[in-house]
């Protein structure tokens, strides 16, 4: 970068993630917040959330958003970079119109965001960009100046990503028995969605079946085996599946389950599993209940050694690609030449979400794209 400690024009960084319940009291109106319009009864609602209520109540997720705020405010300081960064919900507080408003009073007129999502998908980007578009909807009705928003690109292939996942595979391993460690089988997890929305994510004609969502976690799964084996002299066998399924029993999700998956691995004769949740960025509610308990319990049940990799989480390392990251496109913003950087072969995601990504069931306006009506 011509200088390490510019991020002009921009002059606030928003971290933009999902929200969660910090009470037993909070859990039933965040579901309710999560379902709006879905028409889900509440009786199924506390169903669901005696996920949460077996941890207190309280999701992971805003301890673990306070934690990566003070990695990056940490990483921005020791670096050089004034940049003051700010942080808003979808589904609980700090609410992002709430936090929105605070920054427009603050004098912030051009800001970048990071999702806590690493990959395309409609529920991992352009929701929080229609969400990014209802709050600024929301702040032109009260009458403020609206600032420019952009959103970083998506990072699943940055190394700053990569290499803390990769550690954390080869510390599961080593974790393993050595006579089943060699023989492990690694399942490389992300959040189950419907196959239609995976499809849309990026045209099967450029992406292949699944989209850029599976895409992306296939190409991630490949590069994290290929670090494995290069550090080891171990190439362990491995597949994508999925997890935390929440649809309509007719309607086509992507598979296999998680757990429909240790059966048949364990059937197959594999001595040990690694599962590895490269689709999540912390070790919120999903990693913690679907994996840590149902899946445990699962491998318990069939008697499968199993360990269970670390997310990225707040690791030094993710702090400084996402410093990379602002900086990559500040420098874009400014008409300088770029080398994006990440590995594998996808190559570095677009800054700008083209016209029709990631569509939604119903059109609604995406802020921070090449269709935002927030120019």
């Amino acid at each position: 970068m011509p200088d390490a400690r510019d991020a002009t024009p921009y002059d606030a960084l928003l971290l933009l993630s999902f929200g969660g319940p910090e009470g037993p009291d909070d859990v039933i109106p965040f579901l309710e917040n999560v379902t709006r319009g879905r028409g889900i009864p509440t009786e199924r609602l506390k169903e669901v959330g005696e996920h949460y209520f077996q941890f207190g109540g309280v999701s992971p997720i805003n301890g673990q958003n306070r934690a990566l705020l003070d990695a990056l405010r940490k990483d921005f300081a020791e670096h050089g970079l004034d940049l003051p960064i700010h942080w808003g919900n979808r589904n609980w507080a700090p609410y992002l119109t709430d936090t929105l408003r605070e920054m427009v009073a603050d004098g912030r007129r051009r800001i970048l965001v990071l999702a806590t999502s690493a990959y395309a998908s409609y529920s991992g980007c352009r929701q929080y960009r229609e969400n990014l578009a209802d709050s600024l909807a929301a702040l032109a009705a009260e009458g403020l100046e609206l600032p420019k928003i952009d959103k970083l690109r998506h990072y699943f292939n940055h190394p700053g990503f990569l290499e803390p996942m990769i550690d954390g595979v080869l510390d599961s391993l080593a974790d393993l028995p050595e006579d089943v460690r060699d023989g492990a089988h690694i399942a490389f997890s992300t959040h189950s969605i419907p196959t239609a929305a995976a499809d849309s994510s990026g045209p099967v004609e450029d992406h292949g079946e699944g989209g850029a969502f599976v895409e992306q976690h296939l190409d991630v799964a490949q590069l994290i085996v290929d670090a494995v084996r290069e550090r080891t002299g171990v190439d362990h066998p491995w597949r994508l599946v999925y997890q935390s399924r929440s649809g309509a029993p007719h309607i086509p999700w992507l598979e296999p389950d998680i757990c429909d998956h240790l059966e048949e691995r364990h059937a197959a004769g594999v001595p040990a599993v690694v599962i590895a949740p490269i689709g999540f960025v912390s070790d919120h509610m999903e990693v913690l209940y679907d994996l840590d308990t149902e899946a445990k319990a699962k491998a318990e049940e069939l008697g499968l050694p199993m360990r269970r990799s670390a997310t990225v989480g707040d690791d030094p390392r993710f702090a400084a690609a996402i410093r990379d990251l602002v900086l990559e496109r500040a420098a874009v913003e400014r008409a300088e030449d770029v080398t994006p950087c990440a590995l594998g072969g996808l190559g570095a995601s677009h800054n700008l979400c083209p016209v029709g990504c990631c569509p939604s069931r119903a059109p609604r306006p995406a802020a921070a794209g090449a269709d935002s009506p927030y120019a």
